[in-house]
């Protein structure tokens, strides 16, 4: 969470009674928004508070600056300070718990945090009635995933998550061909990403220096529900998605991205296995490093299968990053770029090959004689006004005329989970994972299912 903050507590309110349970807190100040999800008319302005403001955080609350940006939160000053600069009259905080205890004019939040943080701050937001943004992933693990899609129903308010190629046109164009039979059956899917563009790979153990913490840096509340470990700079302020306690990896940074158009085009919900194969591996060395394996490796590949889905055949999905890519398709020319510099998808059907860039972005058909077909099939799907940059914008209309977002957690919530359970595969390579998706349960490997669930440092919960 790049947000930072003193030590001092307000009043009689102690850290340690701060430190209490999430849900606790959250019951604490469950305080009404002034109207109503669904009640507020397009003119009404919004009040929107950032909670981690130094980043992403600003943008999406660039893209919200028709509104009232009333509060703004992060742990970490110095890298929060320009966004606190653009935005004078909103009040700051380093503690999202404080803000929303003492800020009721607060109508709803942009959580764009580290991914260990967003379920705890997610759920608090929703239980205190706030229509909530939550950046990509939507949190760390698959459990909170669901935690947040069941809280939102439960309170009803506004939900989207960060993943603006929901947005876009050519994700609709992509649904549309696919529907429409211009490539046939697809039994076959890949999906790929450039990422990542940190440092990362297993090889890599904790930092044994301990440099003293930056002023303005709060490394309790960065570190938040994970376990407690010296402050190290490797980790922050990006670095940070390389380390399990703390990110989700190349699949977490831009598998909500690419395989979006995938999972909607294709009406994936929860795969049945996945496996996944990583770079560095072998038996020996495993059994040395996986205990103490620190981050994510370097390059995977992660192949998910999906069971049937009503006229739709059984498909598996492959995922693929690190530099590695799919094969590529016949008819595609050997000096064609397959997707853009952030990844892509192809959809290999019975009569073609359809391609396209990270969001669903340019898709084409081949052969190209298809493109006749395509253009035949109508606009069956509403348009997001504004495209990918109206992402944000399709989030405050879904707050105030009470009308589901493109991306609500109904949607990004079974992709979330979709994710993240590659990630399980990746931390268990070489094992066909069998997986009840109802149940969120590994059921063919006990130490591969502890993952589904986090263990929490002593003071919090959700």
């Amino acid at each position: 969470m790049n947000t930072n903050s003193s030590k001092s507590e307000a009043g009689a309110t102690t850290r340690r009674r701060f430190l209490q349970t999430t849900a606790l807190a959250a019951s604490a100040f469950a305080i009404l928004p002034s109207r109503s999800f669904g009640e507020q008319t397009p003119l009404q302005k919004l009040n929107i508070a950032g909670i981690g403001v130094g980043g992403m955080g600003a943008h999406n609350l660039k893209m919200c600056s028709g509104e009232n940006i009333v509060a703004l939160c992060d742990v970490d000053q110095n890298y929060a300070a320009k966004t606190y600069k653009q935005y004078p009259k909103a009040k700051v905080y380093t503690d999202f718990r404080e803000m929303l205890e003492k800020q009721k004019d607060i109508e709803a939040v942009i959580i764009a945090t580290p991914d260990h943080t967003h379920a705890m701050i997610g759920l608090a937001a929703i239980r205190a009635k706030k229509h909530v943004y939550i950046q990509k992933p939507m949190a760390h693990s698959v459990e909170e995933v669901r935690l947040l899609t069941e809280a939102v129903r439960e309170h009803k308010v506004a939900s989207q998550m960060g993943n603006q190629g929901r947005s876009c046109e050519g994700a609709r164009l992509v649904c549309e061909w696919i529907w429409g039979g211009v490539i046939g059956k697809i039994r076959e899917v890949h999906a790929w990403t450039n990422r990542p563009v940190w440092p990362q790979g297993i090889e890599v153990e904790r930092p044994k220096e301990t440099p003293a913490v930056p002023a303005g840096l709060d490394w309790d509340k960065w570190i938040g529900p994970a376990q407690m470990r010296p402050y190290h700079p490797t980790y922050l302020p990006e670095r940070w998605r390389a380390w399990w306690d703390f990110g989700t990896g190349s699949l977490g940074d831009l598998g909500c991205h690419v395989m979006d158009a995938a999972m909607w085009a294709m009406k994936f919900k929860y795969p049945e296995s996945v496996e996944g194969c990583i770079s560095t591996y072998w038996e020996g060395f495993w059994k040395e490093t996986k205990p103490k394996m620190e981050t994510y490796p370097r390059s995977t590949i992660v192949r998910y299968n999906f069971p049937a889905r009503g006229d739709m055949p059984a498909c598996r999905m492959t995922w693929w990053d690190g530099g590695m890519m799919p094969p590529r398709p016949e008819g595609v020319d050997a000096d064609e770029k397959m997707g853009d510099d952030d990844g892509g998808l192809v959809f290999v059907g019975e009569k073609g090959v359809l391609i396209c860039g990270c969001y669903g972005r340019k898709p084409r058909l081949y052969p190209e004689s298809l493109m006749a077909e395509a253009n035949k099939i109508g606009k069956s799907l509403p348009r997001v006004e504004g495209d990918i940059e109206g992402h944000e914008k399709d989030w405050i209309r879904s707050c105030k005329d009470g009308k589901l977002a493109s991306s609500n957690f109904d949607n990004s919530g079974p992709l979330s989970e979709m994710v993240l359970m590659g990630n399980l595969a990746v931390r268990n390579p070489n094992r066909l994972l069998l997986w009840n998706g109802e149940k969120m349960e590994i059921t063919n490997d006990k130490e591969a299912n502890s993952y589904v669930r986090r263990t929490y440092r002593q003071g919090y919960s959700l």
